[in-house]
């Protein structure tokens, strides 16, 4: 890399004139390594058009190509993670082993990005109604994602966000912390080696100016920020007042509660590893022990003693175990708690400022700094320090030590020590916090779960990776579908027909269909003992049944199959099929069933329980003799037919001109009783009462 760094704009470094620009340091010396362009607001707008041109592609690439770009970026990663790991030591001045540490759990994200197809899964659900199946899926936000990211993990915590947002089929736009900008910019040309399409990762450097313009660009759709309460904050008011959806994870003050029983050596231990790791700068580290009595003064004794044997030094020497501070001012900021806590009458059991370092004189130092006897209302214990400086508050009982985690503003993280497994099973349920650990002092989930806290920890309702990161980066889509299809002429769909533009059915099955209807009904049914004779018959009353009757409201003219009536607006197949209602065949008031419907077609249908058709006419005047009213109706067709007769009868009747003007009711039942495709999905009954 040049001296110069700057930003990654589709694909490339970009090759502008900054107007402004900001010194990167090695903390260890003090000194000014390397300078970093800041972006204007146009330089905003160039990386978030690239990433919006890039979408287009992107977001229609299928899911084995993109699973193909993040298994060979995980490759890469995997092979670079020592230059990686350095860069983020001579910038920010954790030792090498956090570094590399940090570059692991983010490559533990990218492989639980690679299992992206089954991770946008949706849900299906058939027949949630007659025909009509649902069914949901997960598509991208749209545009652009932006990550605003902190200077404590600059490879890591960018890696909780882009690997899953661009998996997902967004493209990302990413504006790392200005202190330690090189690890960005090198995993952004990792990721364009793997294969990844120009423009869909871009890098923009800067400070509040390109904050402001990313939460308010009409063209970015989410915002992931990490950083301290106070910036959280605003992020999530700023981006939510734009229409964004953001997740903002804010500072943390975490307690480890050490109950009487646990193991001290190993409390010790995991409050050496926690508080002062990293030089503090952790949103998960450890800044409050709080010691359930009588175990406070051995506590504080034994943590002291191996405070003493720490090795505070260059972050690349290997026996370095605590590296410098990130930034002066930040030494600064830190080192004024020292003072702040002494006057506010909390007892300095071990200065920092004095601790032996081994490393150049110029560089950011502080060593682990304790206290014993703070209170809450201390600034110490009130406010996020972010540095090497670990408090012990006494309490006399459990309950005390619960109340006091429950009351912080903050509920990222908490630790108990304790070998009682009730008092812990008891503790992680009553605690109000986002993460619990149980003898683990910082309890970071798995790439597989999600990371983030409650209350002043976490603005908004999403946490960050995971399943939740999945579910943040996409939103969800609901469909119903009609599984039913227009039966045409040659088709061998079974499906039930469904009505056309004009609410008109397409009827009965004809044709070759009906054959294959009623072999498929002997199959289900069974064939007679004189199965030939008997399929003649069945094709024979099927046909002469299902033969297309004259249209008798619009006259003795016949009409094509498409046509329209201009007066009445109703198809010929609005009408009853042949044998039903024939006002020439008896007068209007006689239903006839078809003459040809075969007996033992009929018979064998009724034991084995088939669709049964029962019209009756019912003359309200009572005129005709009872020997002149309709016979029971049986017949074996399939529920499209008993489907048509349900919904055609009455417009059938009503446009009947000749009919006389008498009151006449008609009841029309429909019953199925175990039959393989029942009408409504239940195999019940309806019936339906129409009056003209």
């Amino acid at each position: 890399m040049s001296s110069n760094i700057t930003h990654w704009i589709n694909g490339k470094l970009w090759d502008g004139t900054a107007e402004r620009t900001g010194d990167v340091y090695n903390p260890a010396t003090g000194e000014v390594s390397r300078q970093v362009d800041f972006a204007s607001v146009s330089d905003v707008d160039t990386a978030v058009a690239a990433a919006k041109a890039a979408f287009v592609e992107w977001g229609s690439t299928s899911l084995a190509k993109r699973t193909e770009v993040l298994f060979a970026f995980r490759e890469l990663l995997h092979r670079n993670r020592d230059e990686i790991a350095a860069l983020i030591t001579s910038e920010h001045g954790k030792v090498a082993s956090d570094a590399a540490g940090e570059v692991q759990r983010g490559l533990e994200v990218v492989e639980f990005a690679c299992g992206i197809p089954h991770l946008l899964k949706g849900a299906f659900s058939e027949n949630v109604s007659r025909t009509v199946d649902s069914y949901s899926i997960r598509q991208p936000l749209g545009v652009v994602v932006a990550g605003i990211t902190p200077f404590n993990f600059p490879a890591m915590v960018p890696m909780w966000m882009f690997p899953i947002a661009i998996a997902c089929g967004n493209t990302f736009v990413l504006k790392p912390s200005e202190k330690d900008p090189s690890a960005a910019v090198r995993i952004g040309q990792l990721l364009t080696a793997a294969g990844l399409p120009d423009g869909v990762f871009n890098v923009v450097h800067g400070d509040k100016v390109a904050v402001d313009r990313l939460l308010t660009h009409p063209d970015v759709r989410a915002v992931s920020f990490v950083g301290s309460t106070p910036i959280a904050r605003y992020v999530y008011e700023t981006g939510t007042g734009a229409g964004k959806r953001v997740q903002a994870l804010g500072g943390a003050k975490n307690h480890m509660v050490v109950l009487p029983d646990a193991d001290l050596d190993l409390a010790a231990d995991a409050a050496i590893n926690a508080g002062f790791g990293s030089a503090g700068e952790r949103c998960m580290a450890i800044s409050v022990v709080v010691a359930v009595e009588p175990v406070a003064d051995e506590l504080v004794d034994r943590i002291r003693t191996r405070i003493a044997d720490l090795t505070v030094g260059d972050g690349m020497r290997p026996d370095s175990q605590m590296g410098p501070l990130v930034t002066k001012p930040h030494l600064e900021k830190v080192s004024s708690y020292l003072d702040a806590g002494t006057a506010a009458g909390a007892k300095l059991v071990v200065d920092g400022r004095g601790h032996p370092i081994s490393g150049d004189e110029g560089g950011f130092w502080l060593g682990p700094t304790l206290f014993d006897q703070v209170t809450p209302q201390m600034s110490i214990y009130t406010d996020e320090i972010f540095g090497p400086v670990l408090s012990i508050v006494r309490a006399q009982s459990y309950a005390e030590a619960l109340d006091l985690v429950n009351s912080n503003q903050y509920g990222n993280g908490t630790a108990i020590f304790t070998n009682d497994g009730g008092a812990a099973r008891r503790f992680q349920h009553e605690v109000e916090v986002g993460m619990v650990g149980i003898n683990v002092p910082i309890p970071v989930p798995m790439a597989y779960f999600s990371f983030g806290g409650w209350k002043n920890s976490l603005f908004g309702d999403t946490h960050v990776h995971g399943a939740e990161g999945v579910h943040f980066y996409t939103r969800g889509k609901s469909s119903r579908s009609a599984g039913s299809i227009r039966h045409t002429a040659g088709s061998t769909s079974a499906s039930r027909p469904v009505p056309d533009d004009a609410g008109h059915s397409a009827g009965p099955p004809r044709g070759r269909a009906r054959h294959r209807h009623a072999a498929g009904r002997r199959r289900r049914f069974g064939c007679p003992r004189h199965h030939r004779r008997s399929r003649r018959r069945t094709f024979r009353g099927l046909r002469r049944a299902r033969r297309r009757p004259e249209p008798v409201a619009l006259g003795a003219h016949r009409e094509r199959r498409d046509h329209r009536h201009p007066a009445t607006h109703l198809h010929p197949r609005d009408f009853p099929p042949r044998g039903l209602a024939r006002p020439d065949r008896g007068g209007p008031d006689q239903l006839h069933a078809p003459r040809c419907r075969p007996r033992r077609l009929l018979h064998r249908s009724r034991r084995r329980g088939g669709p049964q058709t029962r019209l009756r006419a019912r003359p309200t005047d009572q005129r005709h003799p009872p020997h002149r009213r309709a016979p029971l109706l049986r017949t074996p067709r399939l529920h499209q037919e008993s489907r048509w007769l349900q919904t055609r009868a009455l417009a059938a009747c009503s446009c009947d001109q000749s009919l006389p003007r008498v009151r006449r009711e008609i009841v029309v039942r429909v019953c199925f009783f175990s039959f393989p495709l029942p009408l409504n999905g239940r195999g019940v009954g309806r019936e339906v009462d129409l009056n003209f």
